[in-house]
């Protein structure tokens, strides 16, 4: 039997000593975005791990431009496991670092077809056997795709609020995500992201957030936020 989550929290906290305002905050999450989810265009696992790969470094709404084409084209992991590399780059060049995203996306579609039987995997040892697949696209994929909640997803949205909320001093996102997956509880752990994204995109800014409408103000101790 293949080992699940190579990375796993530590035995959580008591309700008590965890930090106090999680449970709020997730509250409050929950009712401002009750129907948050991930805003990668997708229809099947396949294409939500390559919009994922496509978005690193790039806004989802450049990515959701050019993955139509993308998708008519190559419309199976075979057909993108057997394009060009040159051919390819050209459909993905406005996503930025297309030479290697070009790359990751072959080579990931290659082993899809050649190691596993021409289907994305459903945990995340084997995803991250995947070129151009690291821990924040496998958990996109096992969450939004398969539902399976393997860890939290931190992009930089993610990473920019739990620090203000206080709920992580961590410096990188794979500790970050150590941290949050200690003190949220894991059925959480899928729409705590969708819905942190969203609010860093509409509200919790990254150069000048909204505090005043926010509906996580009074719980926030706006660390690092300029007064």
């Amino acid at each position: 039997m293949k080992l699940m989550p190579t990375m796993k929290p530590q035995k959580q906290r008591s309700s008590r000593s965890m930090q106090a305002p999680v449970e709020q905050i997730l509250a409050g999450l929950r009712k401002e975005y009750p129907d948050a989810r991930c805003a990668l265009e997708h229809q099947n696992p396949l294409q939500l791990m390559i919009a994922t790969i496509l978005s690193a470094q790039c806004t989802d709404v450049r990515v959701n431009k050019v993955i139509p084409d993308l998708f008519k084209k190559y419309p199976s992991v075979q057909a993108f496991a057997n394009t060009s590399q040159a051919e390819l780059e050209e459909l993905i060049r406005s996503t930025g670092f297309f030479r290697n995203k070009a790359k990751s996306i072959i080579g990931a579609s290659q082993r899809i077809v050649n190691q596993y039987e021409g289907q994305v995997p459903r945990d995340m040892e084997n995803l991250l056997t995947l070129p151009g697949v690291a821990r924040k696209t496998a958990n996109v994929v096992l969450g939004t795709a398969f539902g399976i909640a393997s860890g939290v997803v931190v992009d930089t949205h993610v990473f920019r609020i739990t620090h203000r909320l206080g709920l992580t001093e961590a410096k990188t996102p794979e500790k970050v995500e150590i941290d949050l997956m200690r003190s949220i509880p894991p059925d959480e752990w899928i729409n705590f992201s969708h819905r942190l994204i969203h609010h860093g995109r509409k509200v919790c800014v990254a150069r000048k957030p909204a505090c005043e409408r926010c509906v996580l103000s009074e719980l926030c101790p706006k660390t690092g936020v300029l007064k």
